[in-house]
């Protein structure tokens, strides 16, 4: 059932309008006015121009054989969890992605991926940070089941070496979230999840040599999107157990629920002065929307339901749930680019959008 909001005034609402749509690409990361995106595997950069994109191809990487065949298919890609999952750029202009069982590293002015860290546990990290002098960070994301230790890595070499940045101690957490550098602070902010004191968001400094709890112990610090701005941090929550909401965190500390969302969100983004929160379809006794959707806000505060897909056919779990990807990075385009997985007529498929201000 989806949450019921209140419509925001006019002079604080959003319309979107669709521009373009390219099937089977998965948008990953902003730098600047440049997308990049990965149909298969292969990398694609597009920089944005108005309503035109112009495409070319950054890089490839080179699979096991079998995921060259699993990758063909639509469905194929979807069970095995194929492609490109996360991205960055440095300003070295090198590019650090995660693949399924691996951290894989473009140098300058190469064309093919090379593997730089083979992931033993789990398939991948959610996401992968860097920082100005092109540091580059990422959180081990596996089961865990038995709570071990978990590992952040730091690449101090634009991703071709990596060691162990901090660990967390066997019980404290179940697996890292998601790393997010904020260049107010010039700091990093860790998530972690899943249970009770393991629901976690630190503030770390970019050598880890201070690691601070800012907010923990329940289910509502569960989180994955996390969107940094001059004044406060926007997070959404991610639990099945409870409604989900996005939420303030000023820069003084202070903690404000801003709104209830139909479902676990986590991917988020900013586009201009908007921010934008995605859920999936991942319904529970609690959560059960059967929609996919993205919210958005103009000013952080007046918070509307913009989009909305229906779950497709195939079955949740072995081939997705259905989802709304968001990519990371920092946009200077205005313009929002989202990719759309197991849902009805938009599966793998990546579209962006103009945000208007409706007029008051």
């Amino acid at each position: 059932m989806a949450t019921q909001r209140q419509i925001p005034p006019a002079s604080a609402a959003l319309e979107l309008k669709c521009i373009a749509r390219f099937p089977r690409m998965r948008a990953l990361y902003w730098d600047g006015d440049v997308l990049y995106a990965s149909r298969g595997y292969e990398l694609l950069q597009g920089k944005i121009t108005g309503a035109t994109v112009v495409w070319q191809t950054a890089g490839h990487y080179q699979p096991e054989w079998w995921r060259k065949i699993s990758s063909a298919s639509r469905l194929g890609f979807r069970l095995f969890r194929d492609g490109f999952h996360a991205l960055t750029t440095l300003p070295t202009n090198d590019r650090v992605a995660a693949v399924p069982k691996a951290i894989i590293t473009l140098a300058s002015g190469e064309t093919e991926f090379c593997v730089s860290h083979r992931v033993l546990r789990g398939t991948r990290p959610l996401h992968i940070a860097s920082t100005p002098d092109g540091h580059v960070y990422w959180g081990e994301y596996f089961d865990n089941r038995h709570r071990e230790e978990v590992h952040i890595y730091a690449s101090t070499d634009h991703g071709l070496t990596w060691k162990v940045a901090y660990t967390f101690p066997k019980g404290a957490i179940r697996h890292v979230h998601n790393i997010v550098y904020d260049k107010w602070e010039d700091c990093l902010w860790v998530l972690t999840g899943d249970n009770g004191l393991e629901c976690r968001i630190l503030k770390a400094s970019c050598d880890f040599h201070t690691v601070d709890v800012m907010i923990s112990g329940n289910q509502q610090a569960r989180a994955v999107a996390f969107v940094p701005t001059r004044d406060a941090l926007f997070f959404s929550s991610d639990t099945p157990f409870e409604i989900n909401h996005v939420y303030k965190f000023d820069r003084r500390g202070n903690l404000q629920k801003l709104a209830s969302i139909s479902s676990s969100s986590i991917y988020g983004c900013r586009v201009g002065d908007a921010i934008l929160f995605s859920t999936m379809i991942e319904p529970t006794e609690v959560n059960r929307d059967q929609q996919a959707r993205l919210y958005g806000s103009k000013d952080g505060q007046n918070w509307q339901s913009l989009l909305a897909w229906h779950k497709d056919i195939w079955p949740k779990g072995l081939l997705q749930f259905g989802n709304v990807v968001l990519p990371d990075g920092i946009n200077t385009s205005n313009v929002l680019a989202l990719t759309a997985v197991a849902v009805q007529n938009d599966d793998l498929q990546t579209s962006l959008w103009s945000l208007e201000p409706i007029a008051g």
